[in-house]
């Protein structure tokens, strides 16, 4: 069975505000973690190339310790912080941008983005690097809450906005929040990803739903030691233990709440 740590990263600086601070990682951290992760041996991807790796297009095949580092939202600190680390151990990542908080979004702005963000000058200039750029919906909502003509906008309108302003096709996304749910999977489906990522904080397999790829969480406090223990794990590490408890009981009130929003004929 292929095994494969699948990181999720944020806000990557050393002066976060308090709305990216729970997730943000200093570049400091950053550095020392793509430290490790070439001593170690392993071999970077971004998801579009794991995805074809697993699935053998293009004579790709999966490398022996392959890992994939993932940036959700779309920070300007990426660019500024981020970018260069990675440009300086020849790691690509893949880059969830959410199209209505580009900085430069214009007419199409919408949401509320937590912090300064990307432009799409700077998004374009990743790419031409061999960043991938995915979706991650148009305005950052919870997708399963919201009724289907509103989904079937926020996913399209995200795909459509990165491929013009990109310059190339988008086939991944990451789900806002995590949230997803079958529903919310096959419109994913119809709108033209072959690939999407959840959180569940767990290490990613090829036996895992394609379109619900676990990932695990790097954040603020967590330590060489964690992160070490994290990616070479066989098993669910232990400080991801409470939080995978909390997101399954949380899916279930999730499910219930949409129910009873149908039910009253709000959706």
């Amino acid at each position: 069975m292929t095994r494969v740590p699948i990181l999720m990263y944020h806000s990557v600086t050393d002066t976060p505000n308090d709305d990216t601070k729970p997730h943000a990682v200093r570049p400091g951290d950053l550095e020392e973690q793509l430290d490790h992760l070439r001593s170690a041996g392993f071999t970077p991807l971004t998801l579009g190339d794991l995805v074809a790796a697993l699935n053998g297009i293009d004579g790709h095949s999966v490398p022996a310790k392959p890992v994939v580092l993932t940036f959700d939202d779309g920070y300007a600190d990426f660019h500024s912080h981020a970018l260069p680390l990675l440009e300086r151990y020849g790691f690509p990542a893949t880059v969830f941008l959410t199209s209505g908080w580009v900085a430069d979004a214009g007419a199409e702005a919408a949401g509320r983005p937590l912090d300064a963000m990307l432009s799409w000058g700077q998004a374009r200039e990743a790419a031409q690097t061999g960043i991938e750029i995915g979706g991650h919906s148009h305005s950052h909502p919870q997708l399963d809450q919201l009724p289907d003509d509103e989904l079937r906008q926020e996913l399209r309108r995200n795909k459509g906005l990165l491929e013009e302003k990109i310059g190339a096709p988008v086939a991944t996304m990451a789900y806002p929040y995590g949230y997803s749910s079958a529903r919310v999977r096959r419109e994913v489906r119809k709108a033209g990803y072959f690939a999407a990522c959840a959180v569940n904080n767990t290490i990613a397999a090829d036996r895992h739903d394609i379109l619900a790829i676990p990932r695990l969480t790097v954040g603020k406090g967590q330590t060489i030691g964690m992160f070490k223990r994290a990616v070479e794990g066989n098993a669910v590490p232990l400080i991801y233990l409470r939080e995978r408890i909390l997101t399954k009981g949380y899916a279930v009130v999730r499910r219930t709440r949409y129910g009873l929003q149908r039910v009253r004929g709000n959706v």
